[in-house]
């Protein structure tokens, strides 16, 4: 006898489809049977050791988050449920260029400290991998939702050659070639990159190129932060669809928004640019998260010259009178790169965390707020919080259009990606909410999508791009990674004041067919593991 029969779900099975009523019969992690409209047809009916009554429920395949930060977290949390709550069976991690693994002891060092505001010092989480096959076999030992990896870009370039500004010795990009092979034969999915953080950003297209025709080799794609969301956006955009269709390798567009003062109302020109690559041939994908705020780390911000040299080298700069007003001038009049090229407004920057607790006051407020309560200039402050927390501040930025999130959202290779940073006190809300945000704001109260395409987005779109054959869809044979929501519910709980917030409407989410969500609590369950590209 099976396991579970999941009975008269309104089932949405992730194709785009027409929804229909359905019993689901699950034995062994899979879905093992689909009987449509059992009662109706007075067939005879499934049965299983245990049955779940879905009357008023839609099940869905499980949610995958193709733009995650929870490297550490998945391994400091086993509970997780920021992102199984929201029905999240599926994250990929190593985004934007920056992550743990192909690490040395000294890379892994500097790694820590630069992203510190996206997962914490990891002095909670012992490290005990260097490589990404050890990385992703310390996920197999049991997380909350399956993971699958990115080879970050910038974290190669480090190991390679560390933080120099400048062009890639032969020697050094057969090594970064070696380093991307390796991750590629261990399980990795693709390569990310974060083209406005250093060390990453001083890549040339060239060397980014070869990089991405050893990640087209092994099956696998590149996944941008390009190289302005400000500034020469579409620009940027298109370099990275050059690049790619040069180097053979499939793109998939990180968090692609159209953000800041200059591009509000042009996210027609990104999608007909896109539109025109794709009809000729291109492979291209994108994830999107349904807010405008965006989120990082102050120090992202920052010119990249003054990141050149690491770290420490970046905080002795700040710590220099004549040095940092360059910095200034950069930020304020200038536009910095790190800030995609667009002069700094203060006043759009609010401190979401801090690493230092006696820094506590500064959350919540934004950069122009605290500097007019402590009788100084905005970059005094900036520059006092950049240089006492260490870099770990996290931040957020509010630079976003709703209609271009709207016009993006609904583009036919678009998927959901919370781009989700889990630390600080007053976490961007999409970390808890960007799912339950899609099917309850966009799909039941503004009808930007049908609940059927909305799931297809959120399921069989990434599943594709992530070449998984029994993912993504309720189907016979396929992996019993299922999600139960009430669509007249559903809705993100978490906000701007309380971030941590889970969401209502979802009471069930199941892993490998086993229950992590159950009746709307928290399992201890941790049937999650590496999803390796190599198992394809």
């Amino acid at each position: 006898m099976a396991e579970l029969v999941i009975r008269d779900a309104d089932v949405v099975d992730g194709s785009g489809g027409d929804s229909y009523r359905a019993d689901v019969v699950v034995d062994g992690g899979r879905i093992v049977s689909v009987v449509k409209e059992a009662a109706a047809a007075g067939c005879q009916r499934p049965v299983a050791r245990r049955e779940l009554d879905a009357e008023g429920l839609v099940l869905s395949p499980g949610f995958i988050d193709m733009h995650a930060h929870s490297d550490l977290a998945l391994l400091r949390d086993p509970d997780h449920s920021a992102k199984a709550a929201q029905g999240v069976t599926l994250e990929v991690v190593g985004q934007d260029g920056l992550s743990y693994a192909p690490v040395d002891d000294r890379t892994l060092a500097e790694v820590r400290r630069a992203i510190t505001g996206w997962n914490g010092a990891g002095d909670d989480v012992d490290i005990d991998w260097r490589s990404v096959g050890e990385y992703l076999d310390r996920l197999d030992r049991g997380i909350a939702v399956n993971a699958a990896y990115l080879i970050p870009q910038g974290t190669v370039r480090m190991l390679a050659m560390g933080w120099e500004d400048r062009e890639a010795t032969p020697r050094e990009l057969d090594r970064m070639r070696e380093f991307v092979a390796d991750g590629m034969r261990e399980g990795a999915v693709g390569m990310s990159s974060g083209l406005t953080y250093t060390p990453g950003m001083y890549a040339k297209d060239a060397e980014l190129t070869e990089l991405c025709r050893v990640v087209a080799e092994h099956g696998g794609y590149y996944c941008p932060h390009h190289r302005s969301y400000g500034a020469g956006a579409i620009e940027a955009y298109r370099e990275m669809v050059d690049l790619t269709r040069e180097a053979g390798c499939p793109l998939h567009l990180a968090h692609a928004t159209m953000n800041f003062g200059v591009n509000e109302g042009r996210a027609p020109e990104l999608l007909a640019l896109l539109d025109k690559a794709l009809d000729e041939g291109a492979d291209i994908s994108l994830d999107t998260y349904p807010y405008t705020p965006g989120c990082t780390t102050l120090a992202a911000t920052l010119p990249s010259w003054a990141g050149e040299g690491g770290p420490q080298a970046l905080l002795e700069r700040l710590a220099d009178d004549a040095t940092a007003e360059r910095v200034r001038h950069h930020m304020e009049v200038v536009g910095a790169d790190g800030c995609h090229g667009v002069p700094v407004d203060w006043d759009t920057i609010e401190v979401s965390g801090v690493s230092d607790p006696a820094l506590g006051d500064f959350v919540g407020r934004t950069v122009l707020e605290s500097a007019r309560l402590r009788g100084e200039s905005p970059w005094a402050t900036a520059r006092g919080l950049l240089l006492g927390d260490r870099l770990g501040t996290t931040i957020l930025q509010h630079v976003g259009h709703e209609e271009n999130v709207r016009a993006i959202m609904r583009h036919r290779v678009h998927t959901g990606g919370s781009d989700g940073i889990l630390q600080g006190a007053r976490p961007h809300p999409r970390a808890y909410g960007t799912f339950p945000r899609y099917l309850g704001h966009y799909v039941r109260e503004l009808g930007v999508l049908s609940l059927e395409e909305c799931v297809a987005h959120l399921t069989s779109r990434p599943a594709a791009r992530l070449r998984l054959p029994d993912r993504g869809l309720v189907r016979e044979g396929y992996r019993a990674d299922l999600v139960l929501f009430d669509p007249a519910t559903v809705a993100a709980g978490s906000t701007f004041e309380a971030p941590r917030t889970l969401p209502t409407g979802i009471p069930h989410v199941l892993v490998d067919g086993r229950f992590v969500i159950e009746d709307g609590r928290r399992t201890d369950v941790l049937a999650g593991r590496a999803v390796r590209g190599n198992a394809r």
